[in-house]
């Protein structure tokens, strides 16, 4: 009786949790999915005059469709959707699914989300202009998909999953989008934010900003890793 019992109420966290990620996933998705046709499609043409900014280049129409495309892609908010919906999709699949690598990018999923959310709420938001979709894909992309994030972490978990080794691991992803976006920027002459315009700033002002945005995610992560051993602590707790 007490077996059967203990299955059915790991049965039933598994499907809440189940409930939890696909919640999140969607979000992510759907955040994407209206951007990216958004981009494509041209709708809204980009509004910066500033030849340093990425955008500012690409034709009108379907002449524009490859840059926009690849400049889409050159956001650090798109970089950090698609790992919160690439992780949360399988985790949705299976909540119990668990491996070294999977952890890594779960703790990804918290760090960069964390910091698309608050870079764009105290630096970018204030001089962004949204127009008519643009208005429910920046606020998918930006604050719903964020928040939920860590809501889902929250209630969800999955739990002790955190541990220093994988934090400096989860590094790695937001390192290649830095060197990726600067070696861009050298060729192209272009930056996809105004704190990487190296043209503009030169380098080694980006470089701190960098080295900044970095501790800062550090310390989202291990506020997260806290977070996550104290929630374990508590049911542990509870459970005894």
């Amino acid at each position: 009786m007490t077996t059967t019992r203990s299955q059915g109420t790991q049965s039933a966290t598994t499907n809440r949790s189940k409930t939890w990620f696909t919640l999140n996933a969607a979000s992510a998705w759907l955040g994407l999915a209206v951007s990216f046709i958004l981009t494509t499609s041209g709708m809204y043409p980009s509004q910066s005059t500033d030849a340093s900014q990425i955008g500012y280049a690409n034709a009108a129409g379907v002449a524009g469709v490859l840059g926009r495309t690849i400049d889409w892609l050159g956001y650090f908010t798109i970089w950090s959707n698609i790992i919160v919906g690439v992780v949360l999709t399988l985790l949705a699949i299976n909540p119990r699914r668990d491996s070294p690598r999977l952890r890594v990018l779960r703790i990804d999923t918290l760090m960069m989300i964390s910091i698309t959310g608050i870079v764009y709420a105290a630096i970018i938001a204030p001089y962004v202009t949204n127009r008519g979709w643009e208005h429910v894909s920046n606020a998918l992309l930006h604050q719903i998909t964020p928040v939920l994030t860590i809501i889902v972490f929250v209630v969800a978990g999955p739990r002790g999953w955190f541990e220093p080794k994988k934090i400096l691991a989860a590094l790695i992803i937001p390192i290649v989008y830095v060197i990726y976006t600067l070696l861009r920027g050298a060729v192209i002459g272009a930056y996809p934010y105004s704190f990487f315009n190296v043209a503009k700033y030169g380098y080694t002002a980006v470089l701190i900003n960098v080295v900044a945005i970095a501790v800062f995610g550090l310390i989202l992560a291990f506020i997260y890793m806290g977070i996550d051993r104290l929630i374990m602590r508590r049911r542990t707790s509870t459970a005894a």
